[in-house]
């Protein structure tokens, strides 16, 4: 049995079911058991425009020809270094307006902001998600599998059906430049973006302990969009830190009773099934994940760990590489690398993965404390 079985795994963008979960009943959703959320819910919100954006459209986005690609002129703005100056940030998903706001961003509030200003803009907008590309982070026992998706920009048709001739689409992907490359995708519907967003903030205020925010952010998501399975495993979580594995084991059977390899259902489940004491169970589908996901992500990373709590550096060393093989740009992996780097007195590596573990980072706070660690190790004059 892994001890991977006991985590609990809930998607931050999106999950891929063979077929989707049916439509929530209301027996799915207890809201007796939760205090009403802190902060007003209110899906619109996720792409509307603000006076703001509309401003920098009049007055920076403008055509300077009936010729000017309105495609173009956005893909400038975001891009160039005169243009918005964007910051990958991936501490909070914000929504279009508060991304244009801060100038920063996960891809998903990136992809919002760039869609309220195509439409503003009079262009047509499809969304894609991207699979296979899922990353991972964690936030103490919790562990978080981080989606990615992009999106299109087209020209919309003349109602008269004449007009300007068809240019080409345009894909506008705030993936960090080291992922660049050929990308598998399928389009997704904006509610299904709306729902994403709703459940990005249920799983961040689950992180943050705040449960009565979560659960309402997670029943909007799912209201939102039924066949979104992440939002069902991010309830399924929140009904079993409220205590109450029942409802979470209900809400996880929403997935696998139509996805039966969904592995992070699987693992959820796990752990619930042991809560009410159904071992039997329990085993059947520890045994079931070990087949369907024999090294889990951070499996190696934990193994390599306890080997460097017990000095084994070479050991450690090797469990860490291979986190870094499969995941070379979680920026965890790169720096518990150059810890062991460092112990087996080896300054040129450890400072070089130090320096991947700043550029994989996904948030400032992370991004300023690798960079510290990294000017330190520089200053005592290792190269």
């Amino acid at each position: 049995m892994k001890t991977t079985a006991s985590w609990l795994i809930s998607m931050l963008l999106a999950a891929c079911a063979s077929a989707p979960p049916p439509p929530p009943s209301d027996t799915l959703f207890h809201d007796e058991l939760f205090a009403p959320p802190s902060v007003a819910i209110a899906p619109e919100e996720a792409l509307a425009i603000s006076a703001e954006m509309r401003r920098y459209i009049a007055t920076r986005l403008v055509a300077r020809s009936r010729f000017d690609d309105p495609k173009q002129r956005l893909f400038d703005a975001l891009y160039r270094q005169d243009g918005l100056r964007l910051e990958y940030d991936a501490a909070i998903t914000r929504t279009a307006a508060q991304a244009f706001e801060a100038r920063a961003g996960n891809c998903l509030s990136l992809v919002m902001m760039t869609a309220a200003f195509a439409r503003e803009m009079g262009l047509a907008v499809s969304y894609q998600l991207v699979r296979g590309d899922d990353t991972w982070d964690r936030s103490g026992e919790l562990y978080v599998a981080v989606g990615h998706v992009n999106l299109k920009l087209g020209e919309r048709p003349s109602p008269f059906g004449v007009g300007f001739m068809q240019r080409d689409s345009m894909t506008i992907d705030f993936m960090p430049s080291r992922n660049a490359r050929a990308l598998h995708t399928r389009e997704v519907q904006e509610h299904t973006i709306i729902a994403m967003y709703l459940n990005n903030r249920a799983v961040e205020a689950l992180t943050r302990g705040q449960l009565d925010d979560a659960y309402a952010w997670a029943r909007e998501a799912i209201r939102t969009d039924p066949e979104l399975p992440g939002a069902y495993l991010t309830l399924g979580v929140v009904y079993r830190n409220r205590q109450q594995p029942e409802f979470a084991d209900r809400a996880l059977r929403r997935v696998t009773d139509r996805d039966p390899d969904n592995v992070k259902a699987l693992a959820n489940r796990i752990v619930v099934l042991r809560d009410l004491g159904r071992s039997v169970e329990a085993q059947a589908l520890v045994e079931r994940l070990d087949r369907l996901d024999p090294h889990p992500p951070f499996s190696y990373f934990h193994l390599g760990l306890a080997a460097l709590r017990e000095r084994r550096f070479e050991a450690a060393r090797a469990l860490f590489e291979k986190e870094v093989a499969r995941a070379p740009y979680q920026h965890e992996f790169q720096f518990w690398l150059a810890v062991t780097w460092l112990e087996l007195h080896d300054p040129t590596r450890a400072a070089a993965h130090l320096a991947l573990a700043v550029e994989a980072s996904t948030t400032r706070q992370d991004h300023d404390l690798y960079a510290a660690k990294l000017d330190r190790l520089k200053a005592l004059g290792l190269r």
